[in-house]
């Protein structure tokens, strides 16, 4: 059965705890886009926001990290109540270590593959990852309504790569997420989507 990991950045940001509230029977995870207006032009959400929305529902959260140095954001993210974090291949000078902090911090890792980014960039990652993310918009942008040329093929890749390396990790498409879209990407091998 396909998950879903709600994007709280499509919600009311005015009233969180209600859209929440309404929210939490159709959420098996709640996707948190925190992005730092360098590794894409938008600013969103802050470890505070989620600190003091994180009281009003169990519903696990994945903090997907759209900025450089992601790093710096691992602890005070945990702290806030993260119980997976999602970063892009390249960003850390020391991927080895942004695991390592990740895991050490009781969280699962989750890597994030950008439009062009390839499944080949995932060659540090397979066997420590729990996530892959696939992106089938540009970072930072929303209410698309066509995946990006190559998602699905770059999520059956992923597919023949779990199954080929005997690993378990799950796959998430995020961006242009639509009624239209989501029997394809789950066709193709989706296990989450990212509805906003």
């Amino acid at each position: 059965m396909l998950k879903t990991s709600l994007s709280l950045w499509s919600a009311d940001l005015s009233n969180l705890e209600s859209e929440i509230k309404k929210s939490e029977p159709y959420s098996d995870f709640y996707h948190l886009d925190v992005a730092d207006g360098r590794y894409a032009e938008t600013l969103l959400f802050f470890p505070d926001l989620v600190k003091s929305i994180r009281v009003h529902t169990q519903v696990p959260f994945e903090v997907h990290l759209i900025c450089e140095n992601p790093e710096k954001w691992i602890n005070p993210f945990q702290q806030a109540g993260a119980d997976r974090i999602i970063f892009y291949p390249g960003t850390s000078a020391d991927h080895n270590r942004l695991v390592q902090s990740i895991t050490d911090g009781k969280m699962e890792v989750g890597v994030s593959l950008a439009v062009r980014q390839g499944v080949e960039e995932l060659e540090p990652f397979w066997e420590t990852m729990d996530l892959v993310v696939v992106l089938g918009t540009d970072v930072g942008i929303k209410g698309v309504t066509d995946v990006a040329d190559g998602t699905y093929e770059k999520i059956e890749a992923l597919v023949a790569e779990r199954e080929k390396r005997g690993l378990s990790f799950e796959i998430e498409a995020d961006g242009a997420i639509r009624r239209e879209t989501v029997p394809l990407l789950k066709k193709a091998g989706a296990d989450i989507v990212v509805p906003g």
